[in-house]
C-alpha cells in the first residue's frame, strides 16, 4: 500500500486536522441541500445552489491558483479555513435567526464557493510540499481517501442529525469541526515557503504563463478534457441527490444522507484501490480512468429507470468510484508532471474542470429534471455522457 507520504511528520499532522475539516464541508453540502429542497422543492434551485458553491472556481479558481504561487502556502490555508470557519457561523446564525430563505442561502453558499475555489489550488499546493518529491502521488491518494471517509461519514451524521435533532444541531456540529485543523494547520512546516521565485514575474504573466504550460502538455492538456466531461455529466448526477431521494423515493433527509453516503462508499473504494494498487507510473493517463467514466455515463439512465431504491444506492455507489478513481488518477499524472511554483496555477485549472463542470453540470441537470422530469433527464445526461466521451477519446488518438 502506497503510505509513503505517512512517513512524513508535518503531513501526519495535516492529515489529522483535515479529517475533522472534510466532514464540515460534506455536512454542510448536504445541509445545504436539504435546507434549498426543503424550502422550495425545485430540482432546479437545488441544482442552481450547487452551481452558486462551485461558480466561483470556474470563474476566479485559476487567478486564485496564481496568487497561491506568489504566497506562503501555509499563511493563506490559515486565512481560508478561518474564513470557511466563519462561514459555518454565518449559516448557523442566519438560520437561528430565522432569516436562512432562499436568497439568504445562495448568498452565503456564494460566500462558501469562493473560499473553496481559493482554498483548492491551496490544498493542493500545501500536501506535496510536506513531502519529498517520491511522495508526491501517495499524498494524492491518501488526500483522495481521507476526503471520500468524510465523503462517506459526513453525510450520514448530516443526515442522522438532522432527521432526530433537526437543522440547527447540523449546523451546529459543523462549526465545531473547524478548530482542530486550524490548530494543526499551525504547525507545519512546508518547504520552498522562501523560495517563491515566481513574485517577480507580474501577475498576468504567470496566470498566462501557467495556462500555456498546461496546454502545451499533451497529458495536462488530455487529463483536463476528460475531467471537465466526467465533472459535468457524471459528478453533477450527485449533486442532484436531493431530488432523488425524495422527489424521486420520497425517503427524506436520512435518504439523502444515505444516498450521499454510498456515493461517498464508493470513492472511498476507489481511493482504497488506488492506494493498494502498484504505484502509478508518471508521462501516461491509465487505461482503466476512460472505462470506469464510460460505466459510470451508462449507469446513470437505469438510476430513473429501475425504480428500486436498492439498485438506485448501488448506481450511485458506482458513480462516486467512477468519479474518484478516475479523479485521483488524473489529479495524479498532473501532479507528478509539476515543479512547486507551478502547483497552484495549473492545479487551480483542473479544479476549474472538476468543480466548475460540476457546477455547469448541476444547474444544466437541475433545469432540465424541471423541465422533462427526472427520469428523461437522467436517461439524457447518461446518453450524451457516452457518446461525448468517444468522441474526446477517438480525437485523441488522431
Amino acid at each position: 500500500m502506497n503510505l509513503s507520504a505517512l512517513t512524513f511528520r508535518d503531513f501526519r499532522i495535516y492529515i489529522s486536522g483535515n479529517i475533522f475539516a472534510s466532514n464540515a464541508v460534506w455536512m454542510q453540502r448536504v445541509t445545504v441541500g436539504w435546507i434549498a429542497w426543503d424550502l422550495t422543492e425545485s430540482a432546479a434551485f437545488v441544482g442552481m445552489v450547487a452551481f452558486v458553491n462551485f461558480m466561483p472556481s470556474l470563474l476566479v479558481g485559476p487567478l486564485f491558483g496564481v496568487l497561491i504561487d506568489r504566497v506562503r502556502v501555509k499563511q493563506a490555508a490559515i486565512v481560508t479555513q478561518s474564513l470557511s470557519f466563519a462561514i459555518a457561523i454565518g449559516f448557523y446564525a442566519f438560520f437561528v435567526l430565522g432569516i436562512l430563505n432562499e436568497h439568504n442561502l445562495l448568498f452565503l453558499t456564494l460566500c462558501s464557493g469562493i473560499i473553496i475555489s481559493a482554498h483548492s489550488p491551496i490544498r493542493m499546493s500545501l500536501g506535496p510540499r510536506l513531502v519529498d518529491t517520491t511522495s508526491v502521488a501517495s499524498v494524492v491518494t491518501l488526500g483522495a481517501i481521507n476526503f471520500n471517509i468524510a465523503r462517506l461519514t459526513g453525510p450520514a451524521i448530516a443526515g442522522w442529525i438532522i432527521a432526530f435533532y433537526g437543522i440547527k444541531s447540523s449546523l451546529f456540529v459543523q462549526i465545531l469541526c473547524y478548530p482542530p485543523f486550524l490548530l494543526a494547520l499551525s504547525f507545519l512546516r512546508p518547504r520552498s515557503e522562501l523560495a517563491l521565485n515566481v513574485q517577480k514575474e507580474a501577475f498576468m504573466k504567470a496566470f498566462t504563463s501557467g495556462i500555456l504550460y498546461a496546454f502545451k502538455s499533451p497529458l495536462i492538456l488530455k487529463a483536463l478534457l476528460i475531467t471537465s466531461l466526467s465533472s459535468f455529466l457524471l459528478r453533477s448526477v450527485l449533486e442532484i441527490l436531493p431530488v432523488i431521494a425524495d422527489g424521486l423515493f420520497e425517503r427524506g433527509a436520512t435518504g439523502l444522507g444515505l444516498l450521499t453516503s454510498c456515493a461517498g462508499f464508493g470513492a472511498l473504494l476507489a481511493g482504497m484501490v488506488k492506494a493498494f494498487s502498484s504505484s502509478q507510473p508518471p508521462g501516461i493517463l491509465p487505461k482503466y480512468v476512460p472505462i470506469s467514466i464510460f460505466f459510470g455515463f451508462a449507469f446513470i439512465p437505469l438510476i430513473g429507470l429501475c425504480g428500486s431504491w436498492s439498485l438506485t444506492l448501488g448506481f450511485i455507489s458506482y458513480l462516486g468510484f467512477a468519479g474518484t478513481l478516475s479523479g485521483i488518477s488524473l489529479q495524479s499524472a498532473i501532479q507528478m508532471e509539476l515543479e512547486d511554483n507551478l502547483r497552484g496555477r495549473v492545479m487551480s485549472l483542473w479544479t476549474m474542470a472538476a468543480i466548475g463542470g460540476t457546477a455547469l453540470g448541476a444547474i444544466f441537470l437541475g433545469g432540465f429534471t424541471d423541465y422533462l422530469g427526472v427520469v428523461p433527464a437522467l436517461g439524457l445526461t447518461g446518453s450524451i455522457g457516452c457518446l461525448l466521451l468517444v468522441i474526446l477519446l477517438n480525437l485523441g488518438d488522431n
